[in-house]
């Protein structure tokens, strides 16, 4: 996993105006058909994996530099802006229940494997809530994917406590779902019962170890670990047993032996206490503790939403805009001059 960078992104009130909005998604529609025409759909995935990119692309969109709308509201504006170019985007602020069903709609109107992409979804965000335990509970989700089965995702999660939000960026060039997945993670540094790492490489395999142990072996591991609990000291202190363990999804862990912890993962029901759960007893009883490392820079352009650094320049924006679109039109027709004009423009910026 790149650890690119932190950013704080507080919880800001409100949403951006319908006029700014529009614009973004007209912006985002311009410089996206630029990039995908030029680079291909690939690589634009690639650029919103990355989290220096998509920071910047949104100060460039006009919106506000650190707020937590940043991701919610330029993901909504590229939900409307691509899809002409070949991407989809599923999901979104609140859209937790439809995700999956907004993929398979998508995945048929693009002729994609919808299986694959819904097991993307869904292990991306169990990955964060689960096996990445940093005290933000995600409330946003998108998937981004092409006709040929690349994708990306881009999900944020909020803690209650200081209402700072988290941002997780994933691409599909993964090893697995389970070992340092992650393009990047931006936020607050702080605390985490981190899964993911490399150095929890052996609590992953004694958790699934012990998964497929009988429950009622289980059962008694839990119970003598939780009546000594108060007792312990260190580390451990962080990671208590909880109240509540799926039994459900244990048996069915049982009656399934999965060969590894992403196969584990994947069944319906294995959540944060039951990882937490895992982790406790294979750090106790087996000397095989995770990694508590938590595993966590910008632009503007035309303007802020909140005025920062001062109010966006409509006028400007809409210049850009309609520039942008008719360099990628003549292009396509092959009148290349305006676009390869935007190129030079890169020679008078200092490095």
């Amino acid at each position: 996993m790149v650890k690119t960078g932190v950013a704080n992104l507080p919880l800001h009130y409100g949403k951006a105006p319908r006029w700014l909005y529009q614009r973004m998604v007209r912006l985002a529609d311009a410089i996206s058909g630029i990039i995908i025409y030029e680079h291909g759909e690939g690589k634009f995935l690639e650029l919103i994996s990355n989290p220096y990119w998509f920071q910047a692309f949104s100060c460039v969109l006009g919106y506000d530099w650190h707020s937590s709308g940043t991701t919610t509201v330029t993901t909504a504006a590229l939900k409307e802006a691509l899809e002409k170019h070949g991407i989809a985007v599923a999901g979104g602020k609140g859209m937790a229940s439809r995700t999956l069903q907004e993929i398979e709609k998508k995945a048929e109107m693009l002729e994609v494997d919808a299986a694959k992409i819904k097991y993307a979804s869904r292990m991306a965000a169990k990955v964060d809530s689960a096996v990445l335990q940093d005290g933000y509970s995600l409330y946003h989700h998108a998937i981004l994917f092409t006709k040929d089965g690349k994708w990306a995702v881009v999900q944020q999660g909020m803690n209650a406590k200081t209402r700072y939000a988290r941002r997780y960026h994933w691409i599909w060039k993964i090893k697995d779902f389970v070992e340092e997945p992650h393009a990047a993670i931006v936020g607050k540094k702080g605390i985490a019962l981190n899964m993911t790492a490399k150095e929890s490489e052996e609590a992953r395999k004694t958790s699934v170890d012990i998964a497929k142990e009988k429950p009622n072996k289980l059962l008694k591991y839990f119970k003598a670990l939780k009546q000594y609990q108060q007792t312990l000291e260190g580390k451990v202190l962080m990671l208590s047993m909880p109240r509540r363990i799926n039994w459900d999804a244990l048996k069915e862990v049982y009656e399934i032996q999965p060969r590894n912890y992403e196969e584990m993962l994947a069944i319906k029901g294995i959540g944060a206490a039951t990882v937490r759960a895992l982790a406790y007893v294979s750090d106790l009883i087996y000397g095989k503790p995770p990694s508590w490392e938590d595993p966590v820079k910008y632009s503007f352009a035309v303007g802020g939403k909140d005025g920062v650094p001062y109010p966006v320049n409509r006028k400007a924006m809409d210049e850009a805009t309609e520039i942008l679109q008719l360099s990628l039109e003549e292009a396509k027709i092959g009148q290349k001059e305006k676009l390869h004009a935007i190129k030079r423009l890169k020679e008078f910026i200092p490095d």
